[in-house]
C-alpha cells in the first residue's frame, strides 16, 4: 500500500491485534499504579499553557490514527497527559498510546506494531536504527536518574556522588533494592551501574525485580523500605505518596536522554509515516518544546529539559 493512503480494514485489524497483545502485557504489568492512557481531565493536562494551543488542525490525507509506543516514565510523570492532547489538537491525529519499557517499545516498532516511538535507551536505539527499523531519530529532551531510598538509609549512601559506589554499599549491606526488571531504559541504566560496580545482583535475596513500570516500582520500593533507580520526573510526580527520598544524584552517568524515532516505512509500508513525522515535528517544534520545558511546575520543579536542535554532546 502506498504511503499516505488509508490502510485497509484487514491491515488495521492485524496491526491493532499486535498492539492489543502488547497493551495487555503492559496493563498487567502496570496494574498497581501506572495509568493506561492519557486523560485530558488530569491535573497535568490542565497545566498546558494557553500559548501551546495550535491553530485549527490541517486536513489529513490518509489515516488519522497514530500508534505511539513510549516508555512508562513519560506516562507515569504525567507528561503525555499534556503533550498528546496538544499534538492532537494541533494536527488532527488521534493517538493510541502504549506505555511500556523502552525495550518493549522498540520491539513494537521492530514488529510494525507502532508508528512512532519516544524512548530513553540510547544504546538500544542505535541498534534499532542500525538494523534499519527506524528512521529520523531526533533528540527531544533529557532529565536525570536518581537513587532513592528510605529516610533511614540503612546502606548509608546519602549524599554520595558515585552511583556505582552507592550500589556497592547497598549490596554490602544486603539492603533491599527493587529493579524494574522489564527491559526498560531504566533497567538498562541500572544494570550498567551494577556492572561498573563489579556486582551481579540477580540471585541475591535483597535484589527484587518488579517486572513493572516506574510508578509501580517506586511504590514497591516505598512499601518495602528499599532502594531503587528512578528518573527524577516520575519520582517528583509521585513523591507525595511515597516514603522515599533522593539519596544519590549528580553523577554524570545518571544523565537520561530521550529521542523520538519514526518506524521505517521501507520495513513496514503500512505504518502511518506521515503521522509519525507529524508527531516528531511537533515534539521538536517550538510549541512542543515549550510544553516539555514548562511541564512540572505543578510539582514544584521542571521535570524535563527541552533539547531539540542541540548537539547531543551539549546535553549534560
Amino acid at each position: 500500500m502506498a504511503r499516505g493512503r488509508t490502510m485497509s480494514k484487514r491491515t488495521m485489524r492485524a496491526r491493532l491485534a499486535g498492539l492489543l497483545a502488547v497493551a495487555l502485557v503492559a496493563a498487567a504489568a502496570c496494574s498497581s499504579g501506572s495509568s493506561p492512557s492519557p486523560q485530558a481531565s488530569s491535573p497535568a493536562a490542565s497545566a498546558a499553557p494557553a500559548s501551546a494551543a495550535a491553530s485549527p488542525a490541517p486536513s489529513i490525507t490518509g489515516s488519522k490514527d497514530l500508534i505511539l509506543a513510549t516508555t512508562t516514565s513519560t506516562q507515569d510523570s504525567g507528561l503525555l497527559d499534556v503533550l498528546v492532547p496538544a499534538f492532537e489538537q494541533a494536527t488532527g491525529y488521534v493517538v493510541k498510546t502504549v506505555a511500556v519499557g523502552s525495550g518493549q517499545a522498540l520491539k513494537m516498532g521492530q514488529d510494525g506494531n507502532a508508528d512512532v516511538i519516544l524512548v530513553h535507551s540510547p544504546a538500544a536505539e542505535k541498534t534499532f536504527m542500525d538494523a534499519g527499523w527506524g528512521v529520523d531519530r531526533r533528540l527531544v529532551m533529557h532529565n536525570y536518574f536518581q537513587v532513592v531510598g528510605p529516610k533511614s538509609d540503612p546502606a548509608g549512601i546519602r549524599g554520595m556522588t558515585s552511583a556505582a559506589d552507592a550500589f556497592k554499599k547497598i549490596a554490602a549491606a544486603g539492603s533491599t533494592f527493587v529493579s524494574r526488571g522489564d527491559g526498560s531504559g531504566t533497567e538498562t541504566k541500572e544494570l550498567a551501574i551494577w556492572k561498573t560496580a563489579g556486582i551481579t545482583p540477580k540471585g541475591n535475596a535483597w535484589y527484587l525485580q518488579s517486572g513493572q513500570g516506574m510508578g509501580p516500582t517506586l511504590q514497591i520500593a516505598s512499601e518495602k523500605g528499599g532502594y531503587t533507580l528512578t528518573d527524577n520526573a516520575t519520582f517528583l510526580a509521585n513523591s507525595a505518596k511515597l516514603s522515599l527520598e533522593v539519596l544519590v544524584q549528580g553523577d554524570p552517568v545518571l544523565l537520561n536522554i530521550y529521542h523520538v524515532i519514526s518506524v521505517n516505512p521501507a520495513k513496514w509500508p503500512k505504518v502511518n509515516s506521515a503521522g509519525a513525522t507529524a508527531f516528531a515535528d511537533y515534539v521538536t517544534s517550538a510549541a512542543g518544546q515549550q510544553l516539555i520545558a514548562g511541564f512540572g511546575s505543578q510539582f514544584g520543579g521542571t521535570l524535563f529539559v527541552a533539547d531539540a536542535g542541540k548537539a547531543e554532546s551539549d546535553v549534560k
